[in-house]
């Protein structure tokens, strides 16, 4: 019976939760570990279902990386990266879209049906939904990898609306007709922008922001971040993400969130527990 209670006890905490986020869009990257663990991905596309059917409008914006590298090393082409960017040649640009675009998409929007959902994939060039124009570093040409200058929901509402799930590449379109390749954090950053959403999620591979000491920090203000990442605290791949959670808490998202995708049911206990998970980028 103590069991029973207790599951009770589990619904009743979520209860003014799901009063507060129905109605309401929550954009979640999905990438790292929840995208390759069975398990995980498994949990990942019940979490989706659920927050479906209790009136949430989930939105997915995928990575890929790791299968982008893969189908090149089987193609006998050399993986290069620039600060975290994979250089995207013409050829590149190709495997890029067949992988993104096509499989792994495909795969997410499978899942989330499986798991009793329904889903549409889509990719960022559709109706010029992701517009981007070429990144440089430092004047160096990397290729076609795009920084987001704009997003179109218009497509992206259109899916919600009728019910399904979008589950969007991240592919941008040029001024110049020509589709990128694009940073799935950056990406999924500027569609909750444009859809003034209510959350963004990162789905990573650590706890979250940590401290010097390697403690979990729950939550962040835009200038505690940006201090932190000045004094060298925080640090590698961790730095893009906080700009991305800082950018989007500025452009209009209510919060945004770096979580721990390798944990079952991140994204549940993120939205409808009091202690959430992960770490809170606030303005």
């Amino acid at each position: 019976m103590q069991a029973l209670i207790d599951k009770a006890k589990v619904l009743m905490e979520a209860l003014p939760y799901m009063q507060r986020f129905v109605g309401k869009t929550v954009v979640v990257k999905y990438g790292g570990a929840a995208q390759k663990d069975a398990m995980l991905r498994a949990s990942f596309a019940r979490d989706v279902v659920l927050l479906k059917h209790i009136g949430v409008r989930p939105v997915i914006v995928h990575g890929g990386g790791p299968q982008i590298g893969a189908l090149l090393e089987r193609l006998g082409k050399q993986s290069v990266f620039v600060d975290g960017l994979r250089v995207t040649d013409d050829e590149t640009m190709e495997v890029v879209e067949m992988v993104l675009g096509g499989r792994v998409n495909h795969e997410i929007v499978e899942l989330v049906q499986q798991a009793g959902g329904r889903a549409i994939g889509l990719t960022g060039s559709d109706g010029g939904m992701i517009r981007v124009r070429r990144r440089t570093l430092d004047g160096r040409d990397i290729g076609r990898v795009g920084e987001v200058i704009g997003v179109e929901p218009s497509a992206i509402t259109a899916v919600a609306d009728a019910g399904f799930v979008p589950v969007i590449a991240p592919i941008g379109v040029g001024e110049d007709g020509l589709t990128y390749n694009v940073n799935a954090d950056e990406a999924a950053g500027a569609v909750a922008q444009a859809l003034r959403a209510e959350k963004l999620i990162l789905l990573t591979d650590v706890p979250g922001v940590l401290d010097a000491h390697g403690k979990l920090m729950p939550e962040l203000t835009r200038e505690r971040a940006r201090a932190l990442v000045d004094a060298g605290v925080i640090k590698g791949g961790m730095i893009p993400k906080l700009e991305c959670c800082s950018a989007a808490v500025q452009g209009g998202v209510a919060r945004a969130h770096v979580i721990d995708g390798r944990v079952q049911h991140a994204v549940l206990l993120e939205i409808f527990t009091d202690g959430g998970v992960g770490t809170l980028v606030t303005r």
